[in-house]
């Protein structure tokens, strides 16, 4: 056992989060090491839904060392919020541990961010609007606030007041908004921080001493793979670096210590906000997906686009994350759709084809997906445990994914509940079985 990076392999929402919770059993450490409050995990457990933002989805099981780690940008705020809501529910929050040099969502970080969106009009890149973008922007100008700020006062106040000032022109149309008083901020974080302190910590050595007694350590990314700020759908993307390799970065561990990625993605896909989407549907497949699907937004509640799945996309993912395993999520909900298509190339507007993911964005905004049918299936799929009680239709389904991506299957989502979840012998592992099966192999 040792390190394991749970990625998204699209969009975003691809259920990381009961991924991350089941596998939680298993693990001793669960590090969040991306993103901020504009990512949102809702798992059901025992008939209740639990929808978290910032706190790694493991803090459902008692023992656990849930990390909050430095690539994380914390709004602090929203993060008491949710540990109050955890004790509310009667769930211990003491396993949360939060790095000290993670950065902090700043009140005019937030309205930066609704600024900017309203400015660009109709060419708005769809944020959630949470200031996850201005803060990473002076986490690079070396303008940020950190955790450990938090708790010194003098350090904190002339820290915002640094930050602050090449800002003056850009905030001054909210320059009557008390949530920009100096002397406001500095007491409101200061407060926030006492209550934060207990979980404070060196985040990174916690990691390595968990991974030097050959524990199992999950590193859970937020957001998907296309949203990543250099390899996504630029510029309609994240702030930050979903990818495993920012797992690195994000948590302070090296390359050797992630032994296993593996990436999530629906049986279709979906993505929220605007940008290019080649295998985007408009129609009643489309609004039923949603509808039983319930894609809208864990954060936001907006409605998601819904398509086919995307193999041409997904196989770029798979590569840049160097994926040894591959999740399957909601395959149920393609249940009752004929035929079914998968998109296995891309067409230009002249009638080009494109079999790999194109890196220059003129094609990639005016490409469209050339799909493969295949068989759909009748059958309920949500009582399945094993991929042998899955209809022929929903395998083969299944097998023509892994084998388009050379990358093994190693669980099933069918249905909401967490017991709704077929292991294959390559997830199994991580409870002590086999070894991973080979690409387009269902065991």
């Amino acid at each position: 056992m040792a390190g394991l990076a749970i990625v998204g392999a699209q969009w975003g929402d691809e259920g990381k989060g009961k991924v991350t919770d089941l596998l939680a059993q298993r693990a001793a450490m669960i590090v969040r090491f991306q993103g901020g409050n504009n990512a949102g995990h809702t798992i059901v457990r025992g008939g209740e839904t639990f929808k978290f933002h910032l706190v790694p989805s493991g803090i459902l099981h008692p023992g656990k060392k849930c990390v909050i780690g430095n690539g994380v940008v914390v709004n602090p705020s929203v993060l008491t919020a949710e540990i109050e809501e955890l004790r509310r529910r009667g769930i211990d929050p003491g396993g949360l541990r939060i790095s000290a040099n993670a950065h902090l969502i700043m009140p005019y970080h937030m309205l930066l961010d609704h600024a900017g969106e309203v400015r660009l009009g109709k060419l708005q890149i769809g944020t959630t609007r949470r200031g996850i973008g201005p803060c990473y922007a002076d986490k690079a100008a070396r303008l940020g606030i950190r955790m450990q700020d938090l708790l010194d006062e003098k350090i904190l106040r002339q820290k915002i007041y640094a930050a602050m000032e090449p800002k003056r022109q850009t905030l001054r149309p909210f320059a009557k908004d008390p949530a920009l008083d100096l002397h406001t901020m500095t007491e409101d974080y200061r407060t926030l921080g006492h209550r934060l302190e207990p979980y404070i910590a060196d985040t990174t050595r916690l990691t390595w001493e968990a991974l030097d007694r050959d524990e199992l350590v999950v590193f859970e990314g937020a957001q998907g793979t296309l949203l990543d700020i250099d390899h996504g759908t630029y510029p309609f993307v994240t702030s930050s670096n979903p990818v495993a390799g920012a797992a690195c970065v994000g948590a302070g561990v090296g390359p050797r210590d992630i032994d296993d990625v593996w990436g999530i993605a629906k049986a279709y896909v979906t993505r929220v906000g605007a940008g290019p989407f080649p295998s985007e549907l408009d129609d009643d497949i489309g609004a039923r997906m949603r509808t039983v699907g319930g894609e809208f937004g864990t954060t936001t509640g907006r409605a998601r686009r819904t398509g086919w799945i995307d193999l041409v996309a997904l196989r770029y993912a798979a590569r840049l994350n160097g994926m040894s395993g591959m999740v399957v999520t909601k395959l149920d909900v393609l249940t009752g759709i004929h035929p079914l298509s998968v998109a296995v190339r891309y067409l230009g507007p002249e009638g080009a084809s494109f079999d790999e993911y194109p890196y220059h964005q003129s094609i990639l905004h005016k490409a469209s997906a050339d799909y493969v049918e295949m068989p759909g299936w009748d059958e309920d799929i949500s009582a399945a445990r094993r991929l042998d009680d899955l209809p022929d239709a929903a395998r083969d389904y299944l097998a023509f994914v892994s084998d388009f991506l050379g990358v093994p299957i190693v669980m099933v989502g069918v249905g909401p509940g967490r017991e709704q979840m077929i292991w294959t012998e390559a997830a199994e592992r991580y409870a002590g079985a086999a070894p991973l099966v080979a690409p387009g192999e269902l065991p």
